[in-house]
């Protein structure tokens, strides 16, 4: 065996470590206890989410990938009937592409594209200071304990609240995969849960 294999496997090589500690921390946790804040700075309900199925969207104002708000719109419009909630959490850490201040955020995404869906305040999603909701998403089982490559990453939440699907942010919100991925999901409702 390799020396850096057998080191790896016992943890012993630099970000290894880390990494393992950081999957088992979040294997305990659950996405409706985790602290979230929505973009006016008030507590956001993770409780809320229970039940739903959760497409989270690291997004940003000035990124050649913002157009993809206008396609998150219309999912949401087409599918919180049948139990979706889409949420943007805003992120400053790709090449400065999210500035602005809250406020500036919340205009720019109603002006240009109509948002309604939920948006958290800015936050870390890579790094030192990640956000408990993207270490809950990046070191799951489906996340894989990989960074978030850019803006635009897409994770989707089961009813049941297990991160299901992860999709690059050039996959783009209306490709095939990802309308069937959340399709599925909405179909296959939690005991006790339904489509609320």
């Amino acid at each position: 065996m390799r020396w850096w294999l057998a080191l790896a496997l016992i943890g012993c090589v630099p970000g290894a470590q880390s990494k393992v500690a950081a999957t088992a921390e979040v294997a305990n946790w659950s996405m409706t206890s985790l602290p979230m804040t929505a973009i006016d700075g008030t507590p956001f309900p993770a409780e809320s989410l229970d039940g739903k199925v959760v497409l989270f969207v690291n997004v940003a104002s000035r990124c050649g990938l913002t157009p993809q708000y206008e396609q998150l719109e219309a999912l949401y419009q087409k599918y919180s009937a049948q139990g979706l909630v889409i949420v943007g959490s805003p992120s400053n850490q790709f090449l400065g592409q999210e500035p602005g201040s809250p406020e500036e955020i919340v205009t720019f995404c109603k002006m240009n594209y109509g948002v309604t869906f939920p948006l958290l305040d800015k936050q870390a999603v890579n790094g030192r200071d990640r956000s408990q909701l993207y270490k809950w998403l990046v070191f799951s089982e489906v996340g894989g304990g990989k960074d978030i490559s850019w803006n635009f990453e897409k994770f989707i939440v089961s009813r049941e609240g297990q991160v299901i699907h992860r999709f690059s942010p050039r996959t783009t919100p209306d490709d095939p995969a990802v309308v069937a991925a959340l399709e599925a999901a909405l179909a296959s409702a939690a005991e006790g849960h339904g489509a609320r």
